[in-house]
């Protein structure tokens, strides 16, 4: 239902992120590596033949220069989350951010915060329980959990 892609495997240690809420949250995902730079036909085809896979949302990490996210939305008529990663090659991931963030009218992407796969996950979930009523049920539980967690801890200052 989701696909999660980035731009090479040094961003797996932030979108394996995603994956692991969407598995938290059983809502089915595929993950694989699609440059936008050094891969354009393969990036090209994902996106393109992503409805036809049955994909419903694509979150996109990539770092650097991080056309990856736009170039996506540029072909596919899903909704794109795009994932800044602060790589080896980023200006402190403020590289990555803005160029998720600033894109043209009509080519929207979602942008999470930097290396904020977590996050990603999450709003994919949301999207698809938007009209699955069993995933939306277990992001109301998901979401429950934390402010569980947020009650613990009031507990355990208390004493």
């Amino acid at each position: 239902m989701v696909g999660i892609i980035m731009g090479s495997k040094s961003d797996l240690n932030i979108m394996q992120q995603a994956a692991d809420v969407l598995s938290e949250l059983k809502v089915p995902y595929e993950i694989t590596i699609v440059s936008a730079h050094r891969t354009p036909e393969r990036m090209f085809d994902y996106a393109k033949n992503a409805v036809e896979k049955g994909l419903k949302v694509i979150i996109a990490g990539a770092g650097g220069a991080a056309h990856l996210p736009g170039m996506v939305a540029s072909i596919t008529p899903l909704p794109v989350i795009g994932v800044p990663v602060k790589s080896s090659n980023s200006i402190d991931g403020w590289d990555s951010v803005l160029s998720i963030l600033q894109m043209p009218g009509g080519v929207p992407v979602a942008t999470v915060a930097l290396d904020g796969a977590k996050n990603a996950g999450i709003l994919a979930a949301q999207i698809i329980g938007s009209s699955d009523a069993n995933v939306q049920k277990r992001i109301v539980d998901y979401k429950e959990g934390l402010k569980e967690k947020v009650m613990e801890s009031v507990k355990s200052l208390k004493k």
